[in-house]
């Protein structure tokens, strides 16, 4: 019988940077494989998995249109971007003798199902991985909104953001050593300091739900797999009363 653990169905945010490695751009199959090797372990403690990638390793729609596009039609080419990526992660997954569903925000049936709430719940309850892209399906909403509403919609328990650091830092923890690292904060702290967790809407539709969000580092092994389980990894924002944060030790 497998043990315990903390959350039965989570949301897995995934960066589109997460998947270049050490290349400036594109996808690194040996990181695929490694997020596939830590999904395996995850799905063999019974846990339902739904994953939110972005596109930014391909094509960042807010870069574009800082260089004069149009937001709307860049944001859409950026939502093909995450899609790319989807069809990868989808590819490493079942290699790894996992079974998926990739569904997206804008309809294409040759290569996924369109997102469809209930057909994605019942994936997730019949143990599949259900990856999805193309954001909401709608411009001006990042990647970062798209996972809290996918999770507030599949009733996820947690959403886990996985980034580049192992948490919620007071600042930039690369260009200042005196920054430091939070343990737990409320979701109004975080809106209030303006901290890098997610954007604002993101944060806020989370708030809005009680959606815990989970900050932590993709790349330290075990971590899905130990979150899964009920352990302290990286940076946690949920409804406390106390709005003071509590700092990492």
């Amino acid at each position: 019988m497998p043990p315990a653990n903390a959350y039965k169905r989570i949301l897995l945010k995934l960066s589109g940077e997460a998947l270049m490695g050490e290349q400036g751009y594109g996808i690194d199959a040996g990181v695929l494989q490694y997020i596939a090797d830590e999904l395996v372990r995850v799905h063999a403690l019974g846990v339902e998995v739904a994953i939110v990638i972005g596109g930014g390793n391909i094509l960042r729609g807010k870069t574009q249109a800082a260089a004069g596009m149009d937001r709307a039609q860049a944001d859409y080419m950026g939502m093909l971007a995450t899609v790319i990526n989807a069809l990868a992660l989808q590819d490493a997954l079942e290699n790894a003798g996992l079974v998926t569903r990739v569904q997206t925000g804008i309809e294409m049936p040759s290569v996924a199902e369109p997102f469809i709430r209930r057909r994605a719940i019942r994936h997730l309850e019949k143990g599949r991985i259900v990856i999805l892209a193309a954001g909401t399906g709608n411009p001006y909403f990042t990647t970062d909104t798209a996972a809290a509403l996918r999770a507030v919609e599949l009733h996820c328990e947690a959403l886990l953001k996985a980034t580049k650091v192992d948490g919620v830092y007071s600042d930039d923890p690369m260009r200042n050593p005196e920054a430091r690292k939070f343990s737990e904060l409320s979701y109004r702290r975080a809106l209030n300091m303006d901290l890098a967790v997610m954007d604002s809407t993101a944060l806020s539709l989370c708030k809005d739900n009680n959606t815990p969000i989970v900050v932590f580092d993709m790349m330290e092994p075990g971590s899905v797999w130990s979150i899964s389980r009920g352990e302290r990894r990286g940076t946690l924002v949920h409804d406390v009363q106390d709005e003071e944060p509590r700092w990492a030790e």
